[in-house]
């Protein structure tokens, strides 16, 4: 009986041990879900804080739209800066840039191509002019009333003091020149220009008295010997008078257009030489050896062809015309 009566309290003991636990089970179960969503409600409140702290690029779905619509945003924007590259490139700055650039190198080229090849020097090229402008029978390079020896010559002065003057013949300082109806002045066919025509083409005719005073109208008695002149010229007049044919030289002899003697001019050339230093003759107004020397040095300082005579661009360059 008492065995039984044991047994029994020891059943009811235990069930209420087990509901005990059970309760206690129900209890904590509670408390570990709040203490769980507690947790994460905190890891979400943090992640906010981070998010407001640091604000960091949203995600945007990615759809078939979306995507095409990113690549086309894309690909405009390349085009657009590619148009901008070509807009820059073909701008006017742009252009002007690069014209001036090719330019600067073609220059740079031609310049070096000149040097190799050799530009001429100042001095060459003023020889070049000398020589094309004595070539041309053109006025000289040079002032031509200054002389080797830097002196410059008073023309005007010179001249006055010839107004009066009258050539003697000299037949034993300068010999006579001869009657030659082949005669030629001697170079006389390189000389190009109409200023030197009537070189190239003269040649001594022997009339009488009679016909050259029917054919010009001055025929005088100079320096022992007759000459007529002619459209600025004064010519040996052979056979006007046998007697009287005394010429130092045997050319026509330019005084310009008013006429003045052949004598005077001679001596005023002779005159101006003398202080340029080229002449170391008598101031006698015969065109001898002496006065034809000069005027060779004289015409070849001064880039004119070397006539030995007085023609028109060198009394053009003595200021004497």
């Amino acid at each position: 009986m008492l065995g039984a009566i044991a047994m029994a309290q020891q059943d009811e003991e235990q069930q209420k041990g087990k509901k005990k636990k059970s309760q206690q089970t129900s209890e904590a179960q509670p408390q570990a879900t709040a203490a769980a969503r507690g947790e994460q409600a905190g890891a979400q409140h943090g992640k906010g804080m981070g998010k407001a702290g640091a604000p960091q690029k949203e995600r945007t779905p990615t759809t078939a739209t979306g995507q095409a619509n990113v690549n086309a945003t894309q690909e405009g924007g390349k085009r657009k800066g590619k148009g901008a590259a070509h807009e820059e490139a073909t701008s006017p700055a742009a252009t002007e840039s690069a014209t001036t650039q090719e330019g600067g190198k073609r220059k740079g080229k031609r310049a070096e191509e000149a040097m190799k090849q050799g530009s001429p020097s100042p001095a060459a090229t003023a020889g070049t002019s000398a020589a094309a402008s004595g070539a041309a029978g053109a006025k000289p390079t040079k002032a031509g009333n200054v002389g080797k020896n830097g002196k410059q010559v008073d023309v005007q002065k010179i001249k006055g003091q010839h107004t009066t003057f009258r050539a003697q013949p000299k037949p034993e300082k300068i010999k006579a020149v001869t009657y030659n109806q082949n005669y030629r002045i001697v170079g006389a066919e390189r000389w190009q220009g109409p200023q030197y025509e009537v070189f190239r083409s003269y040649q001594p005719g022997w009339h009488d008295s009679g016909w050259y005073r029917s054919n010009f109208s001055r025929v005088e008695l100079i320096g022992g010997g007759y000459y007529y002149f002619n459209n600025g010229y004064w010519y040996p007049a052979w056979g006007y008078d046998p007697a009287a044919q005394y010429y130092a030289y045997d050319a026509p002899i330019y005084v310009g257009a008013r006429g003045q003697p052949p004598d005077q001019v001679i001596a005023d050339v002779q005159s101006a030489l003398q202080e340029m230093g080229y002449y170391r003759g008598e101031v006698d107004g015969l065109l001898g050896p002496l006065t034809r020397e000069a005027l060779t040095a004289y015409q070849s300082d001064h880039g004119l062809y070397a006539t030995a005579v007085i023609d028109e661009p060198t009394l053009d360059a003595l200021g004497m015309s």
